[in-house]
């Protein structure tokens, strides 16, 4: 009994060999791949693409390694990738920022949409609008009554000028025709600190991020940016469904390539990348970080790229938005 459960066992172990070694055949890029990150380790875009490597790694067979190549803003690892190897060995987890508001604040070594071909969505999840509990502001209805009482007087943090949670500030001046004051950070570890540390008023946070603080009673989670409910914060409303319809500013981050990589190439990695952010496990693992995953086609990604691109451009144009 005990040798046909170990001769089981080397069979299971063999075909499991044999259909990576499969795959690996397959497969039409012949070594191993970087999945290139543009911001540091431990963030949410690095964790995201990790929990896809790994899985991506097993599917076809062969090395899948996340490098990280931050700087400027993510914009580094984009003119990395644009540049770089064109034999489908590269691919970007590029984010919303360098790829449709960047180029509206600066000009760029390379063109978003010219030199980088889309492969598929990854993850797309809202900020969350927090308040230090110190402004004894608890609900987002308070926060505007508030807001439009004491113009300039209520400020907000973001990761940067030109990012996510910055633009979704600026769009809910324009929409509430309010007057928050804009205080850019160098990432969201100081703007959260200065938030905790009742400095700043408010930030447009990840809900990953933000959530330790909101049992202690730290942070009081107002609204989020995005269309739907976060599932995780199922009594905080969106601030869509608060007054403003139609108000959506997300973080994003998608799969691209360099555009000289054969079409064929990039579709076979839509293939497989969309496999991976549709299995159970992968699944899980991203929601548990608050991150939604949306896989879909290359023709889905390059028209949300482009309707990005027209309303962050329009806001930054009326807001009179700069990088600095």
């Amino acid at each position: 009994m005990r040798q046909r459960n170990i001769l089981a066992v080397i069979a299971t172990l063999a075909l499991g060999l044999s259909a990576l070694s499969a795959a690996a055949q397959d497969f039409p890029v012949k070594k191993p791949i970087t999945l290139l990150v543009g911001f540091a380790a431990g963030g949410a875009t690095d964790t995201a693409a990790r929990v896809v490597a790994k899985k991506l790694s097993e599917n076809i067979g062969q090395p899948v390694v996340v490098e990280n190549k931050g700087g400027a803003g993510g914009n580094i690892a984009h003119q990395y990738t644009a540049t770089g190897p064109t034999d489908g060995s590269l691919i970007l987890f590029g984010s919303v920022g360098p790829l449709t508001i960047a180029p509206h604040l600066m000009k760029l070594p390379y063109d978003p949409v010219k030199d980088l071909a889309p492969i598929t969505m990854g993850v797309n999840f809202p900020n969350v609008l927090v308040v230090s509990a110190s402004t004894n502001i608890k609900t987002f209805a308070e926060f505007i009554a508030f807001a439009k009482k004491n113009p300039g007087k209520l400020d907000f943090a973001s990761t940067g000028a030109g990012s996510a949670s910055h633009l979704a500030g600026e769009m809910l001046n324009l929409m509430a025709d309010i007057d928050t004051v804009h205080i850019p950070y160098k990432g969201g570890a100081p703007a959260l600190q200065d938030l905790l540390g009742s400095r700043v008023a408010a930030y447009y946070s990840t809900y990953a991020t933000a959530q330790p603080y909101f049992e202690s009673g730290r942070l009081v989670p107002l609204a989020s940016t995005g269309p739907q409910r976060l599932t995780a914060l199922p009594k905080i409303p969106t601030i869509a469904e608060s007054g403003y319809p139609g108000f959506s500013a997300t973080n994003w981050y998608a799969f691209v390539a360099s555009s000289k990589v054969p079409p064929a190439i990039l579709d076979r990695w839509n293939v497989e990348l969309v496999k991976v952010l549709k299995s159970p496990d992968v699944v899980a693992t991203l929601n548990k970080h608050g991150l939604t995953p949306q896989p879909g086609t290359r023709d889905e990604l390059a028209r949300y790229m482009a309707s990005e691109t027209i309303t962050w451009g329009k806001l930054i144009r009326e807001r009179k938005i700069t990088a600095q």
